[in-house]
């Protein structure tokens, strides 16, 4: 009889246990319905985080740059080609392990600082409104009349930015702990906690070239750290004849295509300095921790460098009617643009002759923004 009542009760607890098991099974699937809504969803994605700035530690630098930029006579135009990925890194399932869109990012850094940019990454819908216009089959405001092709209608560009990503060297450092505590009883309480952090970095080199003379007027390579870390903790013990067994953890990492945005845009404010001759004097703050490279520090640029301040009104809105080609007295100065006010080319071989590279120090930025 007794036996016969425990066999009752361990079958009732099993029950109960497969109950439960099973009601955290629809617990969790709950919030998925096999047929979609009125609505057109099986469920409500998660999630709730707004869109924000993509922002890196040298943004607020460059934007700096920008304002102090604005009105200035005789910007040169910058395009910018290909920036690929040189590293080779690329995963059976995931693709390549490295952004492919390099360009994309140095053409939102320059558009941060203010800098007058020429397409030239992506001309294939201009191409073939070109060859359309060509054969009189696009107009504009009025139907009856075709676009016509002007000689001299496209800005050219002074200048162009290329280069690629060259370095991607994974777990470049990693070091940890781990720890356990065990009670001398083996069903007492055990415990353990381990973390490690992980180092790899990303390298770039970019080349600024001049558009006429094909001349490399500058040369950038650098390269930036990322971090990531795990740490895992878990509980073991045996209670009222029962197992538990508790885990938790954390695994971050920096990231990486975040770390290629912040390499271009530290090269980029390398470059613009000296080509536009800013002077700012608060812009070369990057953060509370500083910049590892070091401040750039600026010099007046001379007097016969044609770069000036000057105020300007934006043009009102037209009718299309393409521009003639401006004439530009010397190929190696850059042309003056619609709504900037033109001033006297000096000459002057070497536009970064005023400019002062970086001072580096041993201080190094920590691994957070």
């Amino acid at each position: 009889m007794f036996s016969t009542t425990k066999k009752a009760l361990s079958s009732q607890n099993g029950i109960k246990k497969a109950a439960i098991l099973l009601g955290l099974g629809v617990a969790l699937t709950g919030c998925i319905s096999p047929t979609a809504g009125s609505d057109g969803r099986y469920t409500t994605p998660i999630g709730n985080a707004p869109v924000i700035n993509n922002e890196t530690p040298y943004s607020s630098a460059l934007r700096c740059i920008g304002s102090r930029m604005a009105g200035t006579a005789a910007a040169p135009r910058i395009a910018v080609g290909n920036i690929k990925d040189y590293t080779g890194k690329v995963e059976l399932e995931g693709g390549a392990k490295l952004t492919q869109g390099a360009s994309l990012m140095a053409i939102s850094g320059l558009s941060k600082a203010g800098v007058m940019l020429v397409e030239r990454f992506d001309t294939s819908v201009a191409e073939l409104e070109l060859k359309y216009a060509n054969d009189r089959l696009i107009s504009d405001a009025n139907p009856d009349e075709y676009r016509q092709i002007h000689a001299g209608s496209i800005r050219g560009s002074d200048y162009y930015m290329v280069g690629g990503i060259t370095e991607l060297n994974f777990d470049i450092r990693n070091g940890g702990m781990d720890s356990a505590f065990s009670d001398l009883d083996p069903t007492g309480l055990s415990a353990t906690i381990s973390g490690r952090l992980f180092v790899m970095n990303v390298g770039l080199d970019l080349r600024l070239v001049d558009s006429r003379s094909l001349e490399v007027v500058h040369v950038v390579s650098y390269q930036k750290q990322i971090i990531g870390r795990e740490i895992v903790a878990g509980v073991f013990d045996f209670l009222n004849g029962n197992t538990f067994e508790i885990g938790a953890g954390e695994r971050a990492n920096e990231p990486l295509q975040l770390g290629v945005r912040s390499v271009i845009e530290r090269a980029i404010l390398e470059m613009i300095v000296p080509l536009y001759g800013t002077n700012p004097t608060n812009c070369t703050n990057f953060g509370a921790e500083g910049d590892p490279l070091g401040e750039i520090h600026y010099r007046s640029a001379p007097q016969n460098y044609g770069v000036q301040q000057a105020q300007v009104t934006a043009p009102a809105p037209q009718a299309y009617a393409p521009a003639a080609p401006a004439a530009r007295t010397a190929p190696v100065q850059p042309q003056t643009v619609a709504a900037r006010t033109t001033v006297a080319a000096p000459v002057m071989n070497d536009p970064y002759g005023y400019y002062s590279e970086p001072i580096f120090s041993d201080r190094l930025r920590s691994s957070q923004y």
